[in-house]
């Protein structure tokens, strides 16, 4: 689509006489990263959940693709993706089991599934891990295998919340590269962090947020 596949103007959220966010406008066009920064507290978070269609914004507009979030909206859900939190996994399901099966529900052949989950296992260096469970990774293991469940699925727009966390240099060096490759292909990230090193390596925007601590 022309213009940016991700706009919010003047989005606030208010939950039981708390702001949680105010205010926050921005955009994101194809194949451009803004970075959410700012304390603790300040509404990065907030801010992706809304533009997940995870939690209703009190004011203010948001729209992903051309469309109000909304996440029971399958051509909604169908253009975005996000890491916000854990992911939901299967503890009887091996990590390639888990990339071929997200990657198969969105349309993909048997043999495509296969390949892609090939591909991010070994951009993420996590192929030795491919017929581990969940419930047996490390904390910095399970980060890299849950960004690479976000990427399995195709989408236009990527959400990911501090994915830099638990990650040590040479991980996040993966992560970073992983990323550059979504948005050369054209999606639109939306990322917080807290890390100077992914904001700049990824030659993000910048949206600074400031709220309570």
């Amino acid at each position: 689509m022309n213009g940016p596949l991700v706009e919010f103007r003047d989005v606030a959220v208010l939950r039981d006489d708390v702001l949680m966010l105010d205010g926050a406008t921005g955009s994101v066009g194809p194949g451009e990263v803004l970075a959410l920064t700012g304390a603790n507290g300040a509404g990065k978070t907030t801010l992706l959940r809304v533009v997940a269609g995870l939690l209703p914004a009190t004011a203010g507009t948001v729209r992903v693709a051309g469309r109000a979030p909304d996440d029971r909206d399958r051509a909604f859900r169908r253009s975005l993706a996000a890491l916000i939190g854990p992911p939901q996994t299967a503890r009887d399901l091996t990590i390639d089991e888990h990339l071929r099966f997200i990657a198969a529900t969105w349309g993909a052949s048997p043999d495509t599934a296969s390949a892609r989950a090939a591909e991010l296992l070994d951009a993420l260096a996590i192929a030795p891990l491919a017929r581990r469970y969940p419930h047996e990774l490390s904390s910095g293991q399970s980060q890299l295998a849950a960004i690479a469940l976000t990427l399995a699925r195709p989408f236009d727009v990527l959400c990911l919340d501090e994915p830099e966390q638990r990650l040590d240099a040479d991980r996040l060096g993966l992560v970073i590269e992983a990323l550059r490759g979504v948005a050369a292909r054209g999606a639109a990230v939306l990322v917080a962090s807290h890390s100077p090193r992914l904001v700049d390596e990824l030659g993000a925007s910048r949206l600074h947020l400031v709220g309570e601590v």
